[in-house]
């Protein structure tokens, strides 16, 4: 990120006179009907046993991410606080290293006691601003407890949302943007078809993945990943892992380029 593991994959005979590649699993066919019930059903897909059956047919399906795969042990998906707090402190981790977010969550946490929307509302921009906001981010906090007492976002109900309503309602945010609305929704709602292409970790992962010389930016990268639905969550979790096997040095990035998938949508 910036700021910075059965059953065989299933196939299709009847595509394509006989192609035997892996098809793509089925999406749900309706919404869960509450909030409970999206959270037992997010807990299933982001099982060891799930994940792992995601990253066989990912593998099947694209060379390049059978590279990443390959050299990728299991990983377990990454959950955090959601709500309120958990999309505040996204935004406060927004273009600053990971210390750096560190140390001024715990002023926000420690200045505000608890990170509710009342708490951030009592506070005037300059307070904000001493606990390490800097102007834009502190403005953002106090529209997003605004936003959250007016009934403009309401987090229990996000779960009822397909995935583009999600990011759209979360992008409707002042401070919100693509990256941070879909790495919200993976990371706090378990959301396993989102794929945040602006993630310079990702593109680098993609880019040493498939031999490049020169990443693909997000707009290329969000039309790779549409090959990869509907587990371009997965497809995001394994890029993270293998870019940070890459950065440790305990894998070698492939010398020749990987050719493209030809299940591509495009």
């Amino acid at each position: 990120m910036p700021n910075v593991s059965d059953r065989p994959p299933p196939t299709d005979p009847a595509r394509s006179g006989g192609d035997t590649r892996p098809s793509r699993p089925p999406a749900p066919a309706v919404a869960p009907s509450s909030p409970e019930d999206a959270t037992r059903a997010g807990s299933g897909r982001t099982s060891p046993a799930a994940i792992a059956e995601a990253r066989r047919w990912l593998a099947a399906r694209d060379p390049v991410l059978a590279t990443a795969d390959a050299q990728t042990p299991a990983f377990p998906w990454r959950l955090r606080p959601g709500g309120f707090s958990g999309l505040v402190k996204m935004i406060v981790e927004q273009q600053v290293s990971v210390a750096s977010a560190a140390a001024i969550w715990r002023r926000v946490e420690a200045g505000l006691g608890e990170v509710t929307p009342d708490a951030v509302l009592a506070r005037d921009l300059d307070t904000l601003r001493s606990f390490g906001l800097s102007a834009p981010k502190a403005r953002y906090a106090l529209g997003l407890a605004d936003a959250v007492r007016s009934g403009q976002v309401d987090f229990e109900q996000l779960d009822r949302l397909d995935d583009a309503e999600a990011v759209a309602a979360l992008t409707a945010l002042k401070g919100v943007g693509r990256w941070t609305a879909e790495t919200y929704l993976m990371f706090c709602h378990r959301r396993t078809d989102v794929f945040p292409a602006g993630d310079v970790a990702l593109q680098e992962a993609h880019r040493a993945a498939a031999g490049l010389a020169a990443r693909h930016g997000e707009k290329a990268l969000y039309l790779c990943a549409e090959a990869w639905r509907p587990h371009r969550g997965v497809a995001a979790h394994l890029l993270w892992a293998y870019y940070g096997a890459l950065k440790r040095g305990e894998v070698e990035a492939p010398k020749t380029v990987i050719p493209l998938s030809s299940n591509r949508p495009y």
